[in-house]
């Protein structure tokens, strides 16, 4: 299920990911129609807050530099590909608790 979700590739990891922007706060909620992975982010999506604020938590998440956090395509919808430079799939399956789900 997360195969889809989660992607290597040579330069760290490709997460498909769904916003949901105005949130009452930033958070991992889980998989989205099992082929994205679903956040809330609490920014709402106007002149790239909500972006921002995605790629913010994602960096804290991670413990890894802002900078490390790329949206790759999908700036403008709901519906992203964030790569994720230098971490494992087995790291970023970690860290969203993917195991045993």
């Amino acid at each position: 299920m997360f195969d889809d979700c989660i992607q290597k590739t040579a330069n760290g990891v490709i997460l498909t990911i769904h916003v949901q922007p105005r949130a009452v706060q930033t958070e991992y909620v889980g998989v989205y129609s099992q082929n994205s992975l679903k956040f809330r982010v609490a920014a709402p999506p106007v002149d790239g807050a909500a972006n921002a604020a995605l790629c913010q938590y994602l960096a804290d998440q991670f413990d890894i530099p802002k900078r490390s956090v790329v949206i790759e395509s999908g700036t403008g919808g709901r519906r992203k590909r964030v790569l994720l430079k230098g971490l494992s799939v087995e790291h970023v399956k970690q860290r969203l608790g993917c195991y045993g789900r």
